[in-house]
Protein backbone atom coordinates (compact mmCIF):
# COMPACT_ATOMS: atom_id res chain seq x y z
CA UNK A 1 0.00 0.00 0.00
CA UNK A 2 1.54 3.53 1.23
CA UNK A 3 4.32 2.08 3.20
CA UNK A 4 7.18 3.42 0.50
CA UNK A 5 5.06 6.71 1.42
CA UNK A 6 5.36 6.10 5.12
CA UNK A 7 8.82 5.08 5.00
CA UNK A 8 9.91 8.87 3.03
CA UNK A 9 7.67 10.74 5.06
CA UNK A 10 9.72 8.98 8.50
CA UNK A 11 12.96 10.38 6.49
CA UNK A 12 11.76 13.84 6.36
CA UNK A 13 9.94 14.65 9.84
CA UNK A 14 11.37 14.07 13.58
CA UNK A 15 10.81 11.03 14.91
CA UNK A 16 10.45 12.76 18.15
CA UNK A 17 9.15 15.91 17.57
CA UNK A 18 7.09 15.70 14.51
CA UNK A 19 8.71 18.87 13.04
CA UNK A 20 9.90 18.68 9.33
CA UNK A 21 14.01 18.47 9.53
CA UNK A 22 14.86 21.15 7.68
CA UNK A 23 14.81 24.60 8.54
CA UNK A 24 12.35 26.91 7.29
CA UNK A 25 14.36 29.30 6.73
CA UNK A 26 16.78 27.47 4.95
CA UNK A 27 16.80 28.83 1.21
CA UNK A 28 16.66 25.39 -0.97
CA UNK A 29 14.05 24.25 1.64
CA UNK A 30 11.94 28.25 0.68
CA UNK A 31 12.63 27.23 -3.26
CA UNK A 32 10.91 23.52 -2.46
CA UNK A 33 7.94 24.68 -0.70
CA UNK A 34 7.16 27.50 -3.59
CA UNK A 35 7.15 24.20 -6.19
CA UNK A 36 3.46 24.29 -7.29
CA UNK A 37 2.99 20.45 -8.07
CA UNK A 38 2.58 18.76 -5.01
CA UNK A 39 4.04 15.33 -5.95
CA UNK A 40 7.36 17.18 -7.16
CA UNK A 41 7.47 19.15 -3.85
CA UNK A 42 7.42 16.02 -2.11
CA UNK A 43 10.44 14.31 -3.97
CA UNK A 44 11.89 17.85 -3.85
CA UNK A 45 11.82 17.74 -0.25
CA UNK A 46 12.65 14.20 0.67
CA UNK A 47 15.84 14.46 -1.03
CA UNK A 48 16.52 17.24 1.06
CA UNK A 49 15.59 15.90 3.97
CA UNK A 50 17.05 12.58 3.49
CA UNK A 51 20.68 13.41 4.49
CA UNK A 52 19.95 15.30 7.50
CA UNK A 53 20.98 12.70 10.69
CA UNK A 54 19.81 14.80 13.64
CA UNK A 55 16.41 17.24 14.11
CA UNK A 56 18.55 20.90 14.43
CA UNK A 57 17.97 22.42 17.88
CA UNK A 58 18.75 25.99 16.03
CA UNK A 59 19.48 27.45 13.26
CA UNK A 60 23.34 27.51 13.60
CA UNK A 61 24.19 24.09 15.64
CA UNK A 62 28.03 24.70 14.71
CA UNK A 63 28.34 27.74 17.09
CA UNK A 64 25.99 26.91 19.48
CA UNK A 65 26.84 23.29 20.15
CA UNK A 66 26.17 22.03 23.88
CA UNK A 67 23.97 25.44 24.60
CA UNK A 68 20.75 24.91 26.79
CA UNK A 69 18.18 24.65 23.76
CA UNK A 70 16.20 26.66 26.02
CA UNK A 71 18.77 29.39 26.09
CA UNK A 72 18.78 29.93 22.69
CA UNK A 73 17.25 31.75 20.38
CA UNK A 74 14.59 28.78 18.52
CA UNK A 75 14.28 29.27 14.79
CA UNK A 76 14.31 25.63 13.61
CA UNK A 77 12.77 25.15 17.15
CA UNK A 78 13.82 21.19 16.88
CA UNK A 79 14.61 18.79 19.79
CA UNK A 80 18.05 17.76 18.67
CA UNK A 81 17.70 14.09 18.79
CA UNK A 82 19.63 11.88 16.45
CA UNK A 83 17.18 10.82 13.46
CA UNK A 84 17.23 6.71 12.07
CA UNK A 85 18.34 5.74 8.63
CA UNK A 86 14.91 4.00 7.35
CA UNK A 87 15.07 0.53 5.68
CA UNK A 88 12.37 -1.22 4.47
CA UNK A 89 12.26 -4.91 4.23
CA UNK A 90 9.51 -6.78 2.98
CA UNK A 91 6.68 -5.59 5.14
CA UNK A 92 8.59 -3.88 7.91
CA UNK A 93 10.17 -1.07 8.43
CA UNK A 94 13.56 -1.34 10.59
CA UNK A 95 15.30 2.09 11.99
CA UNK A 96 19.17 2.41 12.58
CA UNK A 97 20.40 5.18 14.97
CA UNK A 98 23.79 6.25 14.81
CA UNK A 99 25.17 8.30 17.49
CA UNK A 100 27.49 11.20 16.97
CA UNK A 101 31.19 10.69 18.02
CA UNK A 102 31.93 12.51 20.44
CA UNK A 103 33.76 12.26 24.72
CA UNK A 104 30.33 10.98 25.48
CA UNK A 105 29.53 8.30 22.59
CA UNK A 106 31.92 6.39 20.56
CA UNK A 107 29.63 6.40 17.66
CA UNK A 108 27.53 2.93 18.29
CA UNK A 109 24.57 2.53 16.63
CA UNK A 110 20.84 0.59 17.42
CA UNK A 111 18.69 -0.74 15.11
CA UNK A 112 14.98 -1.56 15.83
CA UNK A 113 11.93 -1.93 14.29
CA UNK A 114 9.64 1.15 13.63
CA UNK A 115 6.37 -0.01 14.09
CA UNK A 116 3.35 1.26 13.12
CA UNK A 117 2.20 2.77 16.28
CA UNK A 118 5.31 4.38 16.23
CA UNK A 119 5.16 5.98 12.51
CA UNK A 120 1.28 7.12 13.58
CA UNK A 121 2.37 8.73 16.46
CA UNK A 122 4.82 10.49 14.43
CA UNK A 123 2.19 11.56 11.75
CA UNK A 124 0.05 12.67 14.21
CA UNK A 125 2.29 15.52 15.70
CA UNK A 126 2.77 17.00 12.15
CA UNK A 127 1.43 20.19 11.82
CA UNK A 128 -1.50 21.25 9.02
CA UNK A 129 0.97 23.62 7.64
CA UNK A 130 3.83 21.10 7.45
CA UNK A 131 1.28 18.70 6.01
CA UNK A 132 0.59 21.17 2.79
CA UNK A 133 4.34 22.30 2.69
CA UNK A 134 4.83 18.19 2.30
CA UNK A 135 3.33 17.74 -1.02
CA UNK A 136 0.06 16.79 0.85
CA UNK A 137 -3.69 17.65 0.67
CA UNK A 138 -5.05 18.17 4.55
CA UNK A 139 -8.57 17.30 3.05
CA UNK A 140 -7.59 13.80 1.70
CA UNK A 141 -4.47 12.57 2.28
CA UNK A 142 -2.98 13.27 5.67
CA UNK A 143 -0.29 11.29 6.46
CA UNK A 144 -1.75 9.21 9.63
CA UNK A 145 -4.52 7.98 7.02
CA UNK A 146 -1.92 5.77 5.44
CA UNK A 147 -1.33 3.70 8.50
CA UNK A 148 -4.46 1.41 8.86
CA UNK A 149 -6.34 2.02 12.04
CA UNK A 150 -10.15 0.13 11.29
CA UNK A 151 -10.58 -1.77 8.13
CA UNK A 152 -13.76 -1.11 5.88
CA UNK A 153 -15.41 -4.52 5.33
CA UNK A 154 -17.10 -5.11 2.36
CA UNK A 155 -20.93 -5.44 2.00
CA UNK A 156 -22.01 -9.28 0.91
CA UNK A 157 -22.89 -8.21 -2.18
CA UNK A 158 -19.35 -7.88 -2.74
CA UNK A 159 -17.94 -11.15 -1.87
CA UNK A 160 -21.20 -13.73 -2.23
CA UNK A 161 -20.96 -16.87 -1.34
CA UNK A 162 -21.29 -19.64 -3.73
CA UNK A 163 -23.31 -22.68 -3.87
CA UNK A 164 -20.89 -25.87 -3.56
CA UNK A 165 -23.37 -28.16 -6.00
CA UNK A 166 -24.54 -25.32 -8.37
CA UNK A 167 -28.00 -26.38 -7.56
CA UNK A 168 -28.34 -23.49 -4.47
CA UNK A 169 -29.22 -26.13 -1.70
CA UNK A 170 -26.22 -28.10 -1.08
CA UNK A 171 -23.79 -26.66 0.86
CA UNK A 172 -22.76 -22.96 0.78
CA UNK A 173 -18.97 -22.33 0.23
CA UNK A 174 -17.97 -18.50 1.52
CA UNK A 175 -15.75 -16.37 -0.56
CA UNK A 176 -12.49 -15.51 -0.65
CA UNK A 177 -12.51 -12.23 0.77
CA UNK A 178 -15.17 -13.79 3.69
CA UNK A 179 -12.00 -16.42 4.79
CA UNK A 180 -9.61 -13.68 4.92
CA UNK A 181 -11.57 -11.01 6.87
CA UNK A 182 -12.18 -14.12 9.13
CA UNK A 183 -8.26 -14.23 8.62
CA UNK A 184 -7.81 -10.83 9.66
CA UNK A 185 -10.03 -10.52 12.70
CA UNK A 186 -8.48 -13.53 14.51
CA UNK A 187 -5.35 -12.00 13.74
CA UNK A 188 -6.30 -9.00 15.43
CA UNK A 189 -7.85 -10.80 18.27
CA UNK A 190 -4.65 -12.36 19.21
CA UNK A 191 -2.96 -9.50 19.36
CA UNK A 192 -5.14 -8.12 21.83
CA UNK A 193 -5.13 -11.19 23.99
CA UNK A 194 -1.36 -11.16 24.17
CA UNK A 195 -1.59 -6.95 24.91
CA UNK A 196 -3.83 -7.81 27.27
CA UNK A 197 -2.28 -10.72 28.95
CA UNK A 198 1.33 -8.56 29.08
CA UNK A 199 3.10 -11.94 27.01
CA UNK A 200 6.82 -11.40 26.06
CA UNK A 201 7.22 -8.80 23.03
CA UNK A 202 8.61 -11.17 20.66
CA UNK A 203 5.44 -13.13 21.14
CA UNK A 204 3.48 -9.70 20.51
CA UNK A 205 5.93 -9.00 17.54
CA UNK A 206 4.79 -12.26 15.83
CA UNK A 207 1.46 -11.59 16.08
CA UNK A 208 1.64 -8.15 14.88
CA UNK A 209 3.64 -9.52 11.45
CA UNK A 210 0.73 -12.15 10.85
CA UNK A 211 -1.86 -9.63 11.79
CA UNK A 212 0.63 -7.14 9.03
CA UNK A 213 0.34 -10.23 6.38
CA UNK A 214 -2.91 -10.86 6.19
CA UNK A 215 -4.39 -7.25 5.76
CA UNK A 216 -2.00 -6.51 3.37
CA UNK A 217 -2.49 -10.09 1.02
CA UNK A 218 -6.10 -9.03 1.41
CA UNK A 219 -5.45 -6.16 -0.78
CA UNK A 220 -2.85 -7.32 -2.53
CA UNK A 221 -1.88 -11.45 -2.91
CA UNK A 222 0.93 -10.42 -5.38
CA UNK A 223 3.83 -8.77 -3.70
CA UNK A 224 7.09 -9.13 -4.93
CA UNK A 225 9.52 -11.14 -2.21
CA UNK A 226 6.19 -11.96 -0.28
CA UNK A 227 4.80 -15.70 -0.13
CA UNK A 228 1.23 -15.64 -1.67
CA UNK A 229 -1.35 -16.46 0.81
CA UNK A 230 -3.05 -19.46 -0.01
CA UNK A 231 -6.91 -21.23 0.34
CA UNK A 232 -6.68 -24.94 2.10
CA UNK A 233 -6.84 -26.41 -1.70
CA UNK A 234 -3.60 -24.45 -2.08
CA UNK A 235 -4.99 -22.12 -4.69
CA UNK A 236 -3.67 -18.23 -4.36
CA UNK A 237 -6.65 -16.33 -2.63
CA UNK A 238 -7.83 -13.33 -5.20
CA UNK A 239 -7.38 -10.04 -3.48
CA UNK A 240 -8.84 -7.11 -3.72
CA UNK A 241 -6.34 -5.47 -6.53
CA UNK A 242 -6.51 -8.86 -8.27
CA UNK A 243 -10.48 -8.39 -8.76
CA UNK A 244 -10.56 -4.87 -9.77
CA UNK A 245 -6.55 -5.20 -12.39
CA UNK A 246 -6.26 -6.23 -16.01
CA UNK A 247 -8.66 -7.56 -18.99
CA UNK A 248 -11.03 -9.51 -16.60
CA UNK A 249 -11.26 -7.15 -13.97
CA UNK A 250 -14.20 -5.17 -12.62
CA UNK A 251 -13.33 -1.89 -14.53
CA UNK A 252 -12.30 -3.49 -17.46
CA UNK A 253 -14.29 -6.52 -17.60
CA UNK A 254 -17.54 -5.35 -16.19
CA UNK A 255 -17.73 -1.87 -15.95
CA UNK A 256 -16.31 -1.01 -19.67
CA UNK A 257 -17.51 -3.63 -21.20
CA UNK A 258 -20.49 -6.18 -20.09
CA UNK A 259 -22.43 -9.09 -21.72
CA UNK A 260 -25.34 -8.69 -22.87
CA UNK A 261 -28.82 -10.29 -24.06
CA UNK A 262 -30.32 -9.98 -28.03
CA UNK A 263 -27.08 -9.84 -29.52
CA UNK A 264 -24.83 -11.95 -31.80
CA UNK A 265 -21.62 -12.06 -33.95
CA UNK A 266 -20.58 -14.01 -36.71
CA UNK A 267 -18.11 -13.94 -39.40
CA UNK A 268 -19.32 -10.90 -42.30
CA UNK A 269 -19.49 -11.04 -45.93
CA UNK A 270 -20.78 -9.08 -49.05
CA UNK A 271 -23.40 -10.11 -50.97
CA UNK A 272 -24.21 -7.66 -54.26
CA UNK A 273 -28.31 -8.87 -53.38
CA UNK A 274 -28.75 -6.83 -50.87
CA UNK A 275 -30.00 -3.48 -50.66
CA UNK A 276 -27.80 -0.70 -48.70
CA UNK A 277 -29.38 -0.84 -45.88
CA UNK A 278 -30.05 -4.57 -45.49
CA UNK A 279 -27.91 -7.19 -43.55
CA UNK A 280 -28.30 -10.83 -44.21
CA UNK A 281 -28.61 -13.09 -40.68
CA UNK A 282 -28.60 -16.55 -40.57
CA UNK A 283 -31.25 -18.47 -40.04
CA UNK A 284 -29.54 -19.95 -37.17
CA UNK A 285 -29.13 -16.37 -35.29
CA UNK A 286 -32.96 -15.75 -36.50
CA UNK A 287 -34.10 -18.62 -34.62
CA UNK A 288 -32.25 -17.70 -31.54
CA UNK A 289 -32.85 -13.68 -31.16
CA UNK A 290 -36.06 -12.86 -30.52
CA UNK A 291 -38.55 -9.89 -30.86
CA UNK A 292 -41.34 -9.57 -28.13
CA UNK A 293 -44.80 -8.75 -29.93
CA UNK A 294 -47.88 -7.46 -28.44
CA UNK A 295 -50.82 -9.84 -29.09
CA UNK A 296 -53.64 -6.77 -30.81
CA UNK A 297 -56.83 -7.54 -32.71
CA UNK A 298 -54.39 -6.60 -36.44
CA UNK A 299 -51.80 -8.98 -35.72
CA UNK A 300 -53.26 -12.28 -33.53
CA UNK A 301 -53.77 -14.72 -36.31
CA UNK A 302 -50.26 -14.10 -37.38
CA UNK A 303 -48.78 -14.50 -34.12
CA UNK A 304 -50.96 -17.43 -33.55
CA UNK A 305 -49.10 -18.97 -36.55
CA UNK A 306 -45.88 -18.47 -35.31
CA UNK A 307 -46.66 -20.50 -31.97
CA UNK A 308 -47.90 -23.15 -33.61
CA UNK A 309 -44.74 -23.06 -35.77
CA UNK A 310 -42.74 -23.63 -32.69
CA UNK A 311 -39.03 -22.69 -31.35
CA UNK A 312 -37.40 -24.60 -33.93
CA UNK A 313 -39.03 -23.81 -37.30
CA UNK A 314 -38.53 -20.41 -38.73
CA UNK A 315 -40.55 -18.05 -38.65
CA UNK A 316 -41.52 -19.52 -35.28
CA UNK A 317 -41.85 -18.04 -31.80
CA UNK A 318 -39.67 -18.95 -28.36
CA UNK A 319 -42.22 -17.65 -25.70
CA UNK A 320 -45.46 -16.18 -24.70
CA UNK A 321 -46.09 -14.05 -21.68
CA UNK A 322 -49.51 -13.80 -20.43
CA UNK A 323 -50.65 -10.13 -19.07
CA UNK A 324 -49.61 -10.96 -15.36
CA UNK A 325 -46.37 -11.78 -16.39
CA UNK A 326 -45.94 -15.49 -16.15
CA UNK A 327 -43.74 -17.17 -19.13
CA UNK A 328 -44.98 -20.29 -21.76
CA UNK A 329 -41.60 -21.63 -22.83
CA UNK A 330 -42.63 -23.04 -26.21
CA UNK A 331 -39.64 -25.67 -25.78
CA UNK A 332 -41.30 -27.31 -23.54
CA UNK A 333 -44.91 -27.28 -24.19
CA UNK A 334 -46.42 -29.89 -26.20
CA UNK A 335 -49.22 -28.54 -27.30
CA UNK A 336 -48.49 -24.91 -28.64
CA UNK A 337 -50.98 -24.81 -31.22
CA UNK A 338 -53.90 -25.67 -28.70
CA UNK A 339 -52.54 -22.13 -26.65
CA UNK A 340 -55.27 -19.38 -28.05
CA UNK A 341 -53.87 -15.77 -27.47
CA UNK A 342 -55.66 -12.72 -25.71
CA UNK A 343 -55.10 -8.97 -26.59
CA UNK A 344 -52.30 -7.58 -24.96
CA UNK A 345 -50.08 -10.47 -24.09
CA UNK A 346 -46.21 -11.03 -25.48
CA UNK A 347 -45.43 -13.21 -27.80
CA UNK A 348 -41.23 -13.80 -28.38
CA UNK A 349 -40.81 -14.41 -31.78
CA UNK A 350 -38.03 -15.25 -34.47
CA UNK A 351 -36.68 -12.32 -36.27
CA UNK A 352 -38.19 -12.19 -39.51
CA UNK A 353 -37.14 -9.74 -42.88
CA UNK A 354 -37.97 -6.35 -42.36
CA UNK A 355 -37.27 -6.12 -38.46
CA UNK A 356 -34.60 -3.23 -37.60
CA UNK A 357 -31.65 -4.05 -36.03
CA UNK A 358 -28.40 -2.43 -34.81
CA UNK A 359 -25.29 -3.59 -36.62
CA UNK A 360 -21.93 -2.72 -35.56
CA UNK A 361 -18.32 -3.60 -37.16
CA UNK A 362 -15.35 -3.89 -35.04
CA UNK A 363 -12.92 -1.89 -34.09
CA UNK A 364 -15.74 0.78 -33.27
CA UNK A 365 -14.27 3.91 -33.35
CA UNK A 366 -16.75 6.46 -34.58
CA UNK A 367 -20.53 6.14 -33.84
CA UNK A 368 -20.98 4.83 -37.82
CA UNK A 369 -19.43 1.97 -36.94
CA UNK A 370 -22.83 1.29 -35.60
CA UNK A 371 -25.67 1.51 -37.59
CA UNK A 372 -29.45 0.20 -38.29
CA UNK A 373 -30.26 -2.03 -40.65
CA UNK A 374 -33.37 -3.81 -42.30
CA UNK A 375 -33.01 -7.77 -41.75
CA UNK A 376 -32.93 -10.26 -44.51
CA UNK A 377 -32.90 -13.78 -43.31
CA UNK A 378 -30.92 -15.94 -45.49
CA UNK A 379 -29.69 -19.68 -45.08
CA UNK A 380 -26.02 -19.45 -45.01
CA UNK A 381 -23.85 -18.71 -41.89
CA UNK A 382 -22.55 -15.21 -42.05
CA UNK A 383 -23.64 -11.44 -41.68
Amino acid sequence: GFIKKVKKLLEMVCHNCGKVLLDRNNEKFRAAVSIRDPKRRFDTIWRLCKPKMTCAPSAAPDEQKGLNPDEEKQEHGGCGNTQPEVRQTALQLWGTWKQPKDEENDGTSEKRQITAEMALNVFRMLTTADIYDLGLNTDYARPEWMIITVLPVPPPPVRPSISMDGTGTGGRGEDDLTYKLGDIIRANGNVRQAQEEGSPAHILQDFQQLLQYHVATYMDNDIAGQPQALQKSGRPVKSIRARLKGKEGRLRGNLMGKRVDFSARTVITGDPNLSLDEVGVPRSIARTLTYPETVTPYNIGKLHQLVQNGPNEHPGAKYVIRSDGTRIDLRHHKRAGAISLEYGWKVERHIIDGDLIIFNRQPSLHKESMMGHRVRVMPYSTF
